[in-house]
């Protein structure tokens, strides 16, 4: 021995010896120590676990032994020790299979440890010349656990706004926040698993072990719903699960609206639910509603310091949750313009409205030093606007024609009892930002408006400008269902209808098979040369929301250039064109940002093979939404596969709708070789679930 180490003779490729110190191997670390999962711990710390573990540990031999080519092997001895019922103490040990340094060490502990004791360990590593020292010795610590052999006992469920079904059939409601407490009897409970019907689905920890715990809940649909509740324990074992079922209310409705309709010449707004609001002189009724909205008209304001109507009391308290809402129409964009507010000490609780700001101006709502903006307000364009004020999370959140925009903000609404005002914000020498343009349907809410609701609330109906079914034509002219204007044939363009089911193809010598039209009873056939179908002029606004739908097939498999089924042109270019590019094997939409020659174009595609004349063809829509500045182009099974786009600002053209062309710098190009059937078009943007309806032969939008 030297210097209390052994000797080693390591000899070289030379042959000549060399004599190396062996170290013994390096204490383990705690923080390399494991038991199952869970770090080493003891005291308060110490993990709680529902088997017997497996401990585990990283253990070292020193570097100085790893010579070149040189293996360490190194073993494990882990040792346990816990004191028994009758107080005296049992160990057990073991000793694990040689590995290399640095690998990780397992001891899987044997089942007859006891239950609900401490239980302590530590380790050490030997290369079988010398041991390390234990890991607990020194600046170490012992390891410690307890098996838990017990599931907790099932939680206790309950909620003072949405008692038990049984106890009350059905209460208020969607949108009104319930609270649910969940509590076991058993006292080492840490957290609980929880899920409402149709969700959330989530894990809550407890305050400390034992601790009841309540959560939060939104209700976005009425109905029965049901709450399913598991207590886990220290060690994660899982109690039996609770069900709490309890029935929701439709939301209720607001606490203060103005529909805004009141005859022209009238001086003061009816109220649906609240108090009547006086108008000033700069307000006008009976001006033109939002398409498609129900509404019947709306009330105009001139900007002026008489544009404004106010009820001189206050809709609701902001200091709680609310929702305020109304149809807009900006005559103006480049300065600050109040829809609604409410007044509070020499400045606005609350302000919805418009805001001029770089790089463009945008929708907002305010409460106290906190504003969420977004959306892009336009001169002359509809939109509806939603704030919201959630009490439970203490956001502010703003919605554009149904979909939330910005970024929600933490917001502190002072209580105030001021005056509710439409069209004019409160400052500290009299009320500024007035509204220039036209406001309809004015609503407050004193609880949240879910999105479901907020996309209702801002849902323009879709009204059918034409269906044509292309089953037959008359004097070079294919009918509209609804008597509506036909479309006229060009030369090149016919309507097949395949046989009639009078003469049986397989049985009858003179009888030939012709294969179905495409949708019922006929469809058109475009020669690929001169043929096409056109309406008297434009049958879709393209410069506000629309929807057209078609059902198309190629007759040829390799198109040898693009070919237009849909069109509408403006002065220098189309509107819009829906066309199949063989270059890039797709079907794509094409709208160019102005009506000028090269005008920069957004393009959506989706690609897809050519029918080469087989098959039932391709069901195209294309959906301009101008609430969301969105164009979609759908395929197929439309909802399976859409492509979208931006499309800031559509623009008005003035050309006919074209079936089979598209306009060329010299007159008409890409004429379409196929078939086209069900052209239906739209005033609005349909939803994704109602497009799916389209090229079937009815109107999908019935009840949209």
């Amino acid at each position: 021995m030297v210097g209390g180490c052994a000797v080693a003779l390591l000899a070289t490729t030379a042959g000549t010896a060399h004599a190396v110190d062996n170290l013994p191997p390096k204490q383990p670390l705690v923080q390399d120590l494991q038991t199952q999962s869970k770090a080493c711990a003891t005291g308060d710390d110490m993990p709680y676990v529902l088997q017997p573990p497996r401990l585990s540990a990283l253990l070292y031999d020193p570097e100085e032994d790893n010579q070149p080519s040189e293996f360490s092997p190194v073993n494990g001895e882990f040792e346990a020790w816990w004191t028994d019922v009758a107080g005296v103490e049992q160990r057990r040990s073991y000793t694990t299979t040689t590995l290399s340094s640095g690998s990780r060490f397992y001891w899987t502990m044997p089942g007859d440890i006891p239950a609900n004791t401490v239980v302590s360990w530590h380790v050490r590593a030997n290369d079988t010349k010398a041991a390390s020292p234990w890991s607990d010795e020194g600046d170490g610590s012992v390891c410690s656990f307890v098996y838990d052999d017990v599931n907790p006992e099932k939680p206790e469920i309950s909620s003072p706004e949405y008692p038990r079904m049984e106890e009350v059939f059905r209460v208020d409601g969607v949108g009104v926040y319930g609270h649910f407490t969940m509590d076991s009897p058993s006292d080492d409970v840490v957290s609980y698993t929880y899920g409402f019907t149709g969700g959330p689905y989530a894990t809550v920890s407890a305050a400390r072990p034992g601790a009841a715990v309540t959560i939060p809940y939104l209700p976005l649909t009425a109905g029965p719903k049901s709450l399913t509740v598991r207590a886990i324990d220290r060690s994660g074992r899982s109690s039996g699960e609770s069900r709490y079922d309890f029935n929701v209310k439709i939301g209720r409705d607001p606490v203060a609206r103005w529909k805004l309709e009141d005859p022209a010449g009238s001086r003061s707004a009816s109220a649906e639910t609240g108090t009547a609001a006086r108008a000033g002189i700069g307000v006008t009724f009976g001006g033109p509603a939002p398409a498609g909205t129900g509404a019947t008209a709306t009330v105009g304001l001139d900007g002026s310091g008489h544009g404004f109507l106010t009820p001189d009391a206050p809709a609701t308290d902001i200091s709680k949750t609310f929702a305020v809402s109304a149809w807009v129409r900006p005559a103006e964009t480049g300065r600050n313009m109040t829809v609604a507010s409410q007044d509070a000490d020499g400045k606005p609780g609350f302000s919805l409205g418009l805001r001029s700001q770089d790089p463009g101006p945008a929708w907002s709502f305010a409460i106290a030093g906190a504003r969420v903006s977004g959306g892009a307000p336009e001169t002359g364009e509809w939109a509806h606007l939603l704030g919201l004020y959630d009490a439970e999370t203490g956001r502010a959140q703003l919605y554009v024609n149904g979909y939330e925009v910005g970024t929600a903000v933490q917001a502190a609404p002072a209580a105030t009892a001021g005056a509710f005002q439409i069209g004019r914000a409160r400052g500290a020498t009299g009320y500024r930002d007035r509204w220039h343009g036209d406001i309809g349907d004015v609503r407050v809410h004193d609880r949240v408006v879910v999105p479901g609701e907020v996309a209702q609330l801002a849902r323009r109906q879709p009204k059918l400008l034409g269906h044509w079914s292309l089953e037959n034509a008359a004097d070079g002219m294919s009918p509209e269902q609804s008597d509506g204007a036909p479309l006229r044939l060009g030369t090149g363009a016919s309507i097949y209808r395949g046989t009639d089911g009078s003469c049986i193809p397989d049985a009858e010598t003179d009888c030939t098979y012709m294969p179905p039209p495409l949708v019922d009873n006929g469809h058109l056939r475009l020669d690929g040369q001169t043929g096409y179908a056109t309406a008297d002029g434009p049958v879709v606004d393209t410069g506000d929301s629309f929807t057209i739908g078609v059902v198309v097939r190629l007759a040829d498999s390799q198109p040898a250039h693009p070919m237009t089924v849909l069109s509408q042109a403006g002065e220098h270019t189309e509107a819009f064109k829906l066309r199949y590019d063989p270059a890039t094997y797709a079907w794509q939409l094409v709208m160019p940002e102005k009506d000028e020659a090269g005008a920069p174009e957004k393009v959506v595609s989706q690609i897809t093979g050519a029918d080469g004349g087989e098959g039932q063809g391709q069901r195209l829509a294309v959906v301009y939404d101008d609430g969301t500045d969105t164009i979609k182009l759908f395929s197929e099974g439309y909802t399976n596969a859409q492509a979208t786009a931006s499309l800031p600002n559509g623009w008005h053209s003035t050309g006919a709708l074209q079936i089979g062309r598209a306009k060329a710098d010299d007159g008409w190009g890409e004429y379409l070789h196929g078939d086209v059937d069900e052209v239906q078009a739209y005033s609005g943007a349909l939803r994704d679930q109602d497009v799916l309806g389209l090229g079937w032969g009815t109107d999908p939008c019935v009840e949209c």
